[in-house]
């Protein structure tokens, strides 16, 4: 599958995500769980959880395309989370890699993550899984199938998978836009936004 496979809305291309492979400077995974991020109120896939929703700026452009790049940022000003841009050039959207399994190279992930870091655990949750694949801010808007890119995607089929909301949102917090593949112990948990209303009382 190719580059143009994830010219799709954000949540065809986190199940497109599923299952697909990702390289990281020694270390090779498989993602097998995802969230699906919109963009502006004026766009097609309005998302006030989203970065995009503002519209672009000097930290979220890379979310405006062109798909196939690499969207990263600091959660809580500490660890660093990555996300696949998808949809049309100049259309925002992502999709945020949330856990993997850690196919080749656990020796430098534990390296990366602390030796006392159990298998199932190198790679979940989006702060850890970058830790384990090397991945950092400067990773930021670099092209996912360029073969020379220290950090890329090899697409699967489709895969249907499992929904539920995102986790720790405060907006749209209903959404079932987390998806994953069932029978992975590297799934993370959920955990909703003390902030967001009650079960129901978001869209």
């Amino acid at each position: 599958m190719l580059r143009a496979d994830l010219d799709v809305d954000p949540l065809t291309a986190a199940r497109l995500l599923l299952g697909s492979g990702l390289t990281g400077r020694g270390v090779t995974a498989t993602i097998v769980e995802v969230e699906a991020y919109g963009g502006p109120a004026d766009g097609p896939w309005p998302d006030p959880a989203a970065h995009s929703f503002r519209g672009p700026g000097l930290r979220n452009s890379v979310m405006f395309g062109p798909p196939g790049r690499l969207y990263t940022y600091r959660s809580h000003g500490i660890h660093v989370c990555a996300n696949v841009v998808c949809a049309a050039d100049g259309v925002a959207a992502a999709v945020l890699l949330r856990a993997a399994v850690i196919d080749t190279g656990h020796d430098v992930a534990w390296a990366r993550r602390g030796t006392s870091v159990r298998e199932v655990a190198l790679a979940r949750g989006p702060g850890n899984l970058c830790s384990a694949l090397g991945i950092t801010m400067d990773d930021n808007g670099i092209d996912l199938f360029d073969p020379q890119s220290p950090v890329r995607l090899e697409l699967s089929e489709l895969q249907v998978g499992q929904t539920g909301p995102r986790v720790g949102v405060s907006k749209a917090a209903d959404r079932p836009w987390r998806m994953w593949l069932p029978d992975h112990p590297e799934v993370s948990a959920y955990r909703r936004s003390p902030r967001a209303p009650v079960p129901g009382g978001s869209d």
